[in-house]
């Protein structure tokens, strides 16, 4: 496949705003031994909730809508010919060996430095057909990836066909699900056909990462607009958007107050209308880098990215714990630093951990390069 250069920077950068935010949160988690956040959160004082909203919430929230973007910008339509077996043996062969071993990796190796119990890790192994293990929580992401996957062979001959207005039907309607869950938040928990005994509404199938995956494919094929227009539109809207996700978090944080974190994150979920703004904003930008070719520290980066993602909390929880001192509230450096210092050695530990891995055979089983 031809590189596409502001794609590379793009899985760049998101990998390691994943790392950023699993960082931030280390400094509002109140019960995960892993660091991160759990159903509760804490903010230890008001430095510790600026600096989370900025890096966690400004900064970080648009990593995963960006990666399901790049999915769907470089995979819909379907190449000529390709079916539906093709491209699912092509996509999963790449992804489901490496989830599977580092499944497997996050519920045993944890014991070696009592990380966790025997009775833990054979309860996280009985949940792996169903669930991620209790030490990954980052894993979630692969479980919509694979829906993306999943549904691509199908939504695929649509597109191909789809004019730019159909198109903008369907993200309108995309757009209009994103409000939803502040509407159960606020105004009712029921909307549109919910119920205790149905809990698809009226527009299940136009919402969630589908909506991304259009949104790429119509950016792609349907937009074109002139450079200039791209960098300002883009900018505006990342601002814009990322700047009310940051504020959502300050908001309702209170330093000291035990918070339910769903509570606290009430405008941090991936698709809800800032998140979609700031990450379509902040993808427009990137499409504008001009580069013809990927320079070459980029390129491996971008190629070494799932591994770095799949592997980064065994490197991030004691960088943090190291840094972070066990007191969130006075680091052993000032939290503005703590937070993107933790980002950094984890990204560094990853990429050479991940190089060195990509130099053993048959490494594409357990990094995916």
């Amino acid at each position: 496949m031809r590189r596409i250069v502001f794609i590379d920077y793009i899985r760049v950068i998101a990998c390691f705003l994943v790392m950023l935010v699993h960082a931030a949160e280390n400094f509002y988690a109140a019960e995960a031994a892993s660091g991160l956040a759990g159903s509760v959160s804490m903010l230890a004082n008001e430095a510790n909730r600026f600096w989370v909203a900025f890096y966690d919430g400004f900064l970080g929230r648009v990593s995963v809508p960006l990666f399901m973007i790049v999915s769907a910008f470089l995979l819909v339509p379907l190449k000529p010919g390709q079916t539906m077996t093709q491209f699912y043996r092509r996509r999963f062969l790449r992804i489901l060996p490496p989830m599977l071993a580092f499944m497997l990796i996050y519920t045993f190796l944890p014991l070696a430095w009592g990380g966790m119990t025997w009775e833990q890790s054979l309860a996280d192994l009985k949940r792996l057909p169903f669930n991620f293990p209790s030490m990954a929580g980052h894993l979630w992401f692969m479980y919509p990836l694979i829906s993306l996957y999943l549904i691509i062979p199908i939504v695929s001959p649509w597109l191909e066909k789809a004019s730019a207005r159909e198109e903008r039907i369907f993200l309108g309607l995309f757009v209009v699900s994103t409000f939803i869950p502040w509407i159960h938040r606020f105004i009712t928990a029921e909307v549109w056909g919910e119920c205790f005994w149905n809990g698809f509404g009226a527009l299940w199938y136009c919402s969630g990462f589908l909506g991304y995956l259009v949104l790429a494919h119509y950016i792609h094929y349907h937009l074109n607009w002139t450079r200039s227009r791209k960098l300002i539109v883009g900018l505006i809207c990342f601002i814009v958007g990322a700047a009310f996700t940051g504020w959502s978090f300050w908001y309702k944080g209170v330093p000291g107050q035990m918070i339910d974190t769903p509570a606290l994150e009430w405008a941090w979920e991936f698709c809800t209308p800032n998140v979609l703004l700031a990450t379509s904003g902040i993808f427009l930008v990137f499409s504008c880098i001009g580069k013809a070719q990927t320079p070459r520290l980029i390129a491996a980066l971008s190629k070494y990215s799932f591994g770095m993602y799949l592997m980064h909390l065994l490197f991030l929880a004691p960088i943090a714990s190291w840094i972070i001192g066990g007191s969130p509230a006075s680091p052993a450096i000032p939290v503005w630093l703590a937070v993107p210092a933790i980002a950094v050695l984890t990204y560094i530990c990853c990429a050479v951990t991940t190089s060195l891995l990509s130099r053993v055979p048959g490494s594409k089983w357990i990094i995916g390069c």
